[in-house]
């Protein structure tokens, strides 16, 4: 008789709780446009069809690489970027490539629909991003530069959604900047200080 990998076991829980997670924030996205008289939150309220969809998802693309390269630099320049990387390491744990992308992903859409999508058009610019920062605090004030660039990077997507009109370009940041970022914290272990 085999035994389970418990290793696998642990995963495809985990995956499945992610997978829900963000399936409820965008089903939460879908029914808070639907109550303020606008259901596809993918799109800005009023904004016509127009190029920008085209372009959307490869200056979301571009933006997303930007923001790994200066991910990268830091971790490389700063003892504070080191020390992070190290802890998310510790909290994450073992990832799979699989795990990876179904993380960035998931979280790319639901985090977007719910954020830009339902609450931008509710709540402004500022406030949405100042909500999805908070839901990017850490464990200690050690994360603090997480969560203040997930607020910069937060106000630059709500810019670039109202700018864009749709959620191409944020989606697609997000899932380049997620992707990558844990995927070199999955694979890259920092020499301790």
């Amino acid at each position: 008789m085999e035994l389970p990998d418990r290793r696998r076991a642990s995963s495809a829980s985990r995956n499945e709780t992610i997978i829900a997670l963000y399936a409820g924030a965008a089903v939460l996205a879908v029914v808070i446009g639907a109550v303020r008289g606008h259901w596809n939150v993918y799109r800005v309220p009023g904004e016509p069809v127009s190029w920008k969809l085209l372009v959307s998802p490869i200056v979301g693309i571009a933006l997303g690489l930007v923001v790994v390269f200066f991910s990268r630099l830091a971790v490389h320049q700063f003892d504070w970027a080191r020390r992070l990387h190290r802890d998310f390491r510790g909290l994450l744990g073992h990832l799979s490539a699989r795990d990876v992308f179904i993380l960035a992903l998931a979280s790319s859409v639901g985090e977007e629909l719910l954020f830009r999508g339902a609450l931008l058009p509710w709540w402004g610019l500022v406030a949405s991003a100042v909500v999805f920062a908070l839901l990017h605090i850490g464990p200690g004030l050690r994360f603090i530069p997480w969560t203040v660039s997930a607020l910069v990077i937060g106000l630059v997507f709500g810019l670039l959604t109202l700018w864009l009109g749709d959620l191409g370009a944020p989606i697609a940041a997000h899932f380049v900047i997620n992707y990558m970022n844990l995927d070199y914290i999955t694979r890259v272990e920092l020499p301790a200080e």
